[in-house]
């Protein structure tokens, strides 16, 4: 088990709220601003940071935010027996 303390739960304007040691954040790699999930596990109250997911914007940033495809093509009439779902039976 790492790093161990108490705290004291405190008033902070409407609610309560506890301070994390430095030390903790640390470990924890937690920053001010970051995002936490908070969960009761019988009389545990479990705190983890919360897992971000990347926006589709965020995924095609590197590839200059295009989302693809990037241009229609036509590949000419059909030659063989494909069948197009916009064709009436």
């Amino acid at each position: 088990m790492g790093l161990t303390g108490n705290v004291t739960l405190r008033s902070w304007g409407n609610s309560q709220g506890i301070r994390i040691p430095k030390e903790i954040l640390k470990e924890l790699h937690i920053k001010p601003d970051d995002e936490l999930t908070m969960k009761v596990d019988g009389s545990r109250l479990i705190v983890e940071k919360a897992v971000r997911r990347r926006t589709l914007e965020e995924y095609a940033r590197p590839f200059g935010g295009k989302l693809g495809p990037y241009e229609e093509f036509d590949f000419g009439e059909g030659i063989g027996i494909e069948k197009w779902l916009d064709d009436a039976d």
